[in-house]
């Protein structure tokens, strides 16, 4: 079997679901599973939905009829005889999610977080099912919630392995097309959705392939393939032609953005070659990752992180930064779900930058200001450079100012504002 995945970009309208139709029909399909995202920017739309139901407003009418209005426009470009069944089909997906918020007791944002996002999947690949049905695609819907059995840590759950194969192998046939969804799965026994964190639906595809042990898996972008660098914020980056695991395991670590870093893992357990094409050049051959060395052409590759927060930490009395203080320090990063993208010690001072992905850094500042002299700052960047060299970073050094530099034998790190 093979697995597709299609992200928001590649159906963020009518005309991205018929180039999906078109790269379907010149690709094999026998055995074949589709996972999609939700369309466009439909998960940060739903996001506003979740704000305003955990402010206790109405104000969640207007941006839930914003987001209907859109999958409305959709369904009309694709089908035009307004008696289609998908009419009905998406109508109730709505009404489910309407009675879900107008009756919800929770509080909690990151379970309603989840029950309300995971629509933007579920919308999408009905609605791409039935329109790959119309134009002689048969293939069966199945929800990847029945599939991808998780804990329930909501908006970063954490995959039952053998639960998840054992559902996975009952509901897949190795000689037909399956659409699923991206990013959602569900506490065991389907008692409550869950999402795997953002860019989670390359994790969705590498977990199908890991339990079918699929041939490959393609996933479909906006762009030729991986680069050695962000094309949004470096001027004429190079195409990476392959990568081996372990080295788009670095890149994923340091926050490479076109490979999700959980994606790998699977992938490489059972060898399974991982390819990223584009769905805008069906030419091109894009980048290959799977078993190797290193990275073809071997060039430094270029990372960037913003919106970082710079925190420095010494004892109150300007004792040693001992195990126990660190270990304390990491409880707390862990508490408030703080990610940690660069350590640096020293006999009296612990030094991390980090990503506040829930807006709780100001909470943790203040508790760790009970135990430690805390200094930071705020919105800078973190650049990595892997396979650097000399010249390699005088631009970023030049045009910025260094807060911190760490280096190993492969990487170079700097913190700037």
């Amino acid at each position: 079997m093979i697995v597709y995945k299609f992200g928001g970009a590649s159906v963020k309208n009518a005309e991205g679901v018929k180039n999906l139709l078109r790269i379907l029909i010149e690709k094999p399909l026998c055995g074949t599973v589709i996972v999609v995202s939700a369309m466009g920017k439909m998960t940060n739309a739903l996001e506003l939905v979740v704000e305003a139901v955990i402010r206790n407003k109405n104000d969640w009418e207007l941006p839930f009829l914003e987001i209907k209005d859109f999958h409305t426009k959709v369904i009309s470009d694709l089908f035009p005889n307004s008696g289609h069944p998908i009419y009905m089909k998406v109508h109730e997906i709505f009404a489910e999610l309407q009675h879900f918020i107008l009756h919800t007791k929770s509080a909690d944002h990151a379970y309603l977080y989840d029950q309300i996002v995971c629509y933007g999947e579920i919308l999408s690949t009905t609605i791409i099912s039935e329109y790959l049905i119309d134009n002689g695609i048969y293939n069966e819907w199945i929800d990847a919630r029945d599939c991808i059995l998780t804990d329930d840590s909501y908006r970063s759950a954490k995959v039952n392995w053998e639960s998840s194969k054992k559902a996975i192998l009952s509901k897949i046939d190795s000689n037909s097309i399956y659409i699923t969804q991206g990013f959602i799965g569900s506490v065991e026994q389907q008692t409550a959705s869950t999402t795997l964190g953002r860019e989670g639906s390359d994790y969705t595809a590498a977990i199908f392939a890991y339990c079918l042990s699929s041939n490959h898996v393609t996933i479909w972008k906006d762009v030729l393939g991986v680069y050695n660098a962000d094309p949004r914020y470096f001027n004429n980056p190079t195409l990476l032609e392959r990568i081996s695991y372990k080295e788009a395991i670095e890149l994923a670590f340091y926050g490479a953005s076109v490979i999700h870093p959980k994606t790998l893992q699977p992938l490489q357990a059972k060898n399974i070659p991982l390819y990223v094409r584009s769905f805008n050049d069906l030419q091109a051959r894009g980048t290959c990752v799977g078993k190797g060395k290193g990275i073809e052409p071997k060039i430094p590759c270029y990372i960037l992180k913003d919106k970082q927060t710079l925190l420095s930490l010494s004892s109150l009395d300007f004792s040693f930064m001992m195990e126990d203080h660190i270990g304390e320090v990491f409880k707390l990063l862990h508490r408030y779900k703080i990610k940690v993208n660069l350590i640096q010690t020293s006999a009296i001072s612990f030094t991390v930058c980090v990503s506040d992905m829930y807006n709780n850094l100001e909470i943790l500042i203040q508790d760790l200001q009970k135990y430690f002299r805390v200094r930071y700052n705020s919105d800078v960047k973190l650049y990595t450079i892997r396979h650097f060299s000399r010249d390699t970073s005088s631009k970023i050094e030049l045009d910025n100012e260094v807060l911190l530099r760490q280096q190993s034998r492969e990487t170079l790190q700097l913190v700037v504002r």
